[in-house]
């Protein structure tokens, strides 16, 4: 791009930016070569990304709000680039799961956040991956936990959760901001990336469906949705399509492997296959550990 179209862009961009996204957008013109990427998208609402699940943020004037975490190093890098932004204090960390790439940057925060806070399954996932990998010394736990949701007031933003079952694990909570309307989906949204599933942590294929239709029905045309990963990892957020892509897909997948089973095919076989009928746009690496975790979900009859 031109220098001069790249700076009128980024004027009529700035101009239709709150004062701290204004500030963060013009920062970050000057500074192309840092490995993560921060961006505002509306309300004081924004998102950063460099390693493991996309982290969303809000600039309050009454203090700062940050859903998920990735991982230390990450973490650090996003404190200091929010505090250049606001001196204002962390007063909350939500978590979407228990992940590690959403989670292992929580202890980025000690002494620096007031709370924290995660769907009690999450918590509950947290602590025995933390105790199985003997790293509990390396956790910053939720110290709030709710069941199917919870709302937090701060300024004129009203956070918003929800928790409608078991999908990518038992634990999936949406993070909605309601004045800006930006619902963060964290891995319930794999975008046109082979979806992680984890059985071990509660997962369902089949109600993950259903979780995305619920997504659908409860938030309107407008609202922006923050994916937790992407196979191209700048489309970390995109529309209601989007989430019909992903129901297509899974709707498709436990299709295709209820087919496999009633053929009285095996497992082994099925994790060979290199692609799912009428699957086009998904790809990565994962379809193996979807169509494994999606035969055992269907043969344990759950």
């Amino acid at each position: 791009m031109r220098r001069r179209n790249f700076l009128a862009q980024s004027s009529l961009a700035l101009g239709a930016l709150s004062l701290p996204g204004q500030q963060l957008l013009a920062s970050m013109a000057g500074r192309r070569q840092d490995p993560w990427k921060i961006r505002p998208l509306r309300n004081d609402v924004g998102i950063f990304y460099e390693r493991g699940g996309t982290i969303a943020w809000l600039l309050s004037p009454e203090g700062i709000v940050v859903v998920d975490a990735e991982f230390p190093d990450q973490a650090g890098h996003l404190i200091g680039q929010l505090k250049k932004q606001s001196a204002k204090p962390f007063e909350m960390l939500i978590n979407t799961h228990h992940h590690g790439d959403h989670t292992a940057g929580n202890i980025a925060f000690k002494g620096i956040v007031g709370h924290v806070a995660a769907h009690a399954n999450s918590l509950a996932n947290q602590q025995r991956v933390a105790v199985t990998r003997k790293n509990e010394d390396k956790q910053l736990y939720p110290d709030i936990t709710y069941a199917d949701s919870w709302d937090y007031k701060i300024g004129k933003e009203r956070i918003r959760t929800a928790w409608f079952g078991p999908a990518h694990t038992n634990g999936d909570s949406i993070v909605h901001f309601e004045h800006a309307n930006i619902a963060h989906m964290g891995d319930l949204m794999f975008n046109r990336n082979y979806a992680f599933i984890d059985n071990s942590a509660g997962a369902s294929v089949g109600n993950w469906v259903v979780v995305l239709d619920k997504a659908l029905s409860k938030y309107d045309n407008d609202t922006l949705f923050v994916f937790g990963h992407a196979f191209d990892p700048d489309k970390v957020t995109g529309n209601k399509d989007d989430l019909r892509a992903m129901k297509d897909y899974l709707s498709r997948m436990l299709d295709f492997v209820n087919g496999w089973i009633r053929a009285g095919k095996s497992k082994d076989d099925l994790v060979k296959e290199k692609a799912i009928p009428g699957v086009t746009e998904w790809q990565g690496d994962g379809l193996a550990n979807g169509l494994g975790a999606t035969y055992d979900e269907i043969t344990a009859g759950k």
